[in-house]
């Protein structure tokens, strides 16, 4: 297929009345035309009109020409400047232009400026006309956009399918700053003479505020085969600047950008240890988390500052965290790793175990000594099955501002050791699940990043064996601990904290010591978080609980998650059961779980040992008639042995 036929497609040609390109080309200017060129100056545009071949409607004078059409292309043909046209600073846009003139090219070629224009071999274009016109009057009416009209045709040419008229444009490209980022998308021409000339071309020109500006769009036509030159002079060019300039594209909102920046900024040290760490633990991408991370990993020494470690400690992702917590190490704190063992995040807490080996500490032990302490007897309570009451000889109430227990005649909080957590009063279960004691006299603050309760004075966290852990340390124990320290596990499974009930159901499955008849009763928890780890645990020995105990909780009256998890339990069942369950939920009200069950229908097929002529399975299918062809539905009939 030849891309570059030679045809001079811009050229002035006669043009079809009604209907052709000229008629809807007319469509030019901007709205204030619509109303205010007349008189003479809509006489000037008729005789343009005219010149080119236009009819008139009927004997009525020449209608408005139009402000602007839903075409980029025409708008551009008819003089409005790029500004006005495109988003000049969405690098899609430029793109996009592209694609779209070498379309309008197949049908309405006329709108193009052709090889003898751009050459200044030929003055007179359709495009070039009207543009002229509509260009004349804007500077009438003084409009402050008002410029020549060469510019939106050199964009046009630039992107015309004739590779010689896109070559002939680049020469003039250069006297026009707005038509850059168009030199930037040629650079990757699939014509070898024009993308050399744009190569050379954009190498005069590109300098360090062109680069930063058009970074977006060099990397956006990176992507493409031939795209790799603008690539690398963007480094180039972006090298030889000052590190502080590079400021633009650490926040840039397109992701590409920041992750070229930031490799760019760790290649060549612009950024210092501190500001990597910020970086890391601020980015919402993962590769920007692990690349300045890992660079700040490399220059932690004992020496390292609080300004480096402590934004990698209380960032929000758990990449940076863990990487803070195995700096700790290097920079010869590693007995602070302790506070993370109960992290919410597994790779941290994994760090964090690694850290504590290192100094000849077990955390096994830590774990199971704090698992002790979150059971139904911790701090004097016993379990009742449905209230925590107090031991006889003590008198607890609950403190209205931290939800602790504590002794009334105190006054003075609670001691070590003297309190457990209470349902939703839990400090820092937001982030890391772990909570630490006040100590008298003391006001403690939630630290925002992590979670961890905190002297404002000192800013360092929690020290070793200062707090008590919740959720972390079951989940922790299960992940280093023995089969038989499920022992500490199944009494957490009435702990009045939600997240700590969950985690206590996800260790004993880590540790493959489920029972479903212990399990059975949480698929009732008010706790979604709860239901959910209970339905995963079961899932492997769902067979084993009763088909008709969990039909009856597809029922509306019970909570969507115990529905959910339900489904999804009987679903793995065997035989009728998984196409009777999804049956019972197709007039559900929940879109969600009636699109599942329609999917568990249409998958549905007679298992090897179902018994043939089931009335029930019948009875089923003819309820999913709106589910199935015909044909379909006596197939599934036919194989279950019904409906012959």
């Amino acid at each position: 297929m030849r891309e570059d036929d030679g045809r001079d497609v811009g050229a002035v040609a006669p043009l079809e009345a009604p209907g052709g390109p000229l008629r809807d080309g007319l469509d030019v200017a901007e709205p204030g035309l619509e109303r205010a060129a007349t008189g003479a100056a809509l006489g000037d545009v008729g005789g343009v009109v005219e010149s080119v071949g236009a009819r008139r409607a009927s004997d009525a004078p020449l209608r408005e020409v139009r402000a602007v059409t839903e075409s980029t292309v025409e708008r551009l043909a008819s003089g409005v400047p790029l500004r006005d046209v495109l988003d000049v600073g969405a690098p899609g846009s430029w793109t996009d232009l592209d694609v779209e003139v070498r379309a309008s090219a197949r049908y309405r070629p006329g709108l193009l400026p052709g090889l003898a224009w751009v050459e200044g071999r030929s003055g007179s274009t359709v495009s070039s006309l009207i543009a002229a016109t509509v260009g004349r009057l804007r500077r009438e009416r003084g409009a402050e956009n008002a410029v020549e009209s060469v510019e939106p045709l050199l964009a046009l040419a630039l992107c015309h399918p004739d590779g010689r008229v896109r070559g002939a444009a680049l020469a003039r490209a250069r006297e026009y700053p707005d038509l850059l980022p168009l030199i930037v998308v040629r650079a990757a021409d699939w014509a070898e003479p024009v993308r050399e000339t744009a190569r050379e071309l954009l190498r005069d020109v590109l300098d360090v505020d062109a680069a930063v500006a058009l970074a977006p769009l060099i990397l956006l036509v990176g992507r493409r085969g031939r795209g790799d030159f603008g690539v690398r002079l963007l480094g180039e060019v972006l090298r030889r600047a000052p590190g502080e300039r590079l400021g633009p594209l650490y926040g840039s909102a397109d992701r590409s950008v920041r992750r070229f920046a930031h490799r760019l900024a760790v290649a060549e040290g612009f950024l210092s240890p501190a500001e990597l760490a910020r970086a890391a633990a601020r980015d919402g991408d993962a590769v920007i988390q692990d690349l300045c991370a890992e660079a700040v990993l490399k220059t932690v020494s004992a020496d390292v500052g609080d300004d480096v470690l402590r934004p990698l400690l209380t960032a929000r992702n758990p990449r940076a965290r863990s990487s803070g917590v195995t700096a700790l190490r290097r920079a010869g704190r590693a007995a602070e790793a302790e506070r993370f063992l109960t992290d919410r995040s597994a790779v941290v807490r994994a760090c964090a175990r690694y850290v504590v080996r290192q100094l000849g500490t077990d955390p096994l032990p830590l774990y199971r000594a704090w698992c002790s302490g979150l059971g139904p007897e911790a701090g004097g309570e016993r379990d009742t099955g449905q209230t925590r009451e107090s031991a006889p000889g003590q008198v607890r109430e609950p403190e209205p501002d931290t939800g602790h227990v504590r002794e009334p005649e105190s006054g003075q909080g609670p001691e070590r050791g003297s309190f457990v957590p209470v349902p939703g009063a839990v400090i820092g279960l937001r982030d890391t699940g772990q909570t630490r004691e006040p100590a008298p006299s003391q006001v403690r603050e939630s630290e925002p990043d992590t979670g961890h309760v905190r002297e404002p004075e000192s800013g360092q966290g929690p020290e070793r064996g200062s707090f008590v852990p919740v959720p972390g340390a079951v989940i922790g124990l299960a992940e280093c601990g023995e089969r038989a320290d499920a022992v500490l596990l199944w009494p957490l499974l009435a702990h009045p904290v939600p997240a700590v009930r969950a985690r206590a159901v996800a260790g004993l499955r880590l540790l493959d010591v489920v029972e479903a008849g212990r399990l059975r009763p949480l698929l009732e928890d008010p706790a979604p978080g709860v239901v959910r780890e209970t339905g995963l645990a079961l899932l492997p020995s769902a067979q084993e609980l009763p088909a008709d105990w969990l039909m009856e909780r597809l029922g509306a009256r019970w909570p969507r998650h115990v529905r959910v998890t339900a489904f999804r339990l009987l679903s793995a069942g065997s035989g009728i059961v998984p196409l009777r369950a999804a049956v019972e939920l197709l007039e559900d009200p929940d879109p969600k779980l009636r699109g599942w069950a329609e999917q568990a229908v249409q998958r549905w097929h007679p298992p090897a040992g179902l018994p043939g002529g089931e009335a029930e399975v019948e009875a089923l299918l003819d309820r999913c008639t709106h589910l199935f062809s015909s044909y379909v539905l006596r197939r599934r009939k036919w194989e279950a042995g019904v409906g012959r």
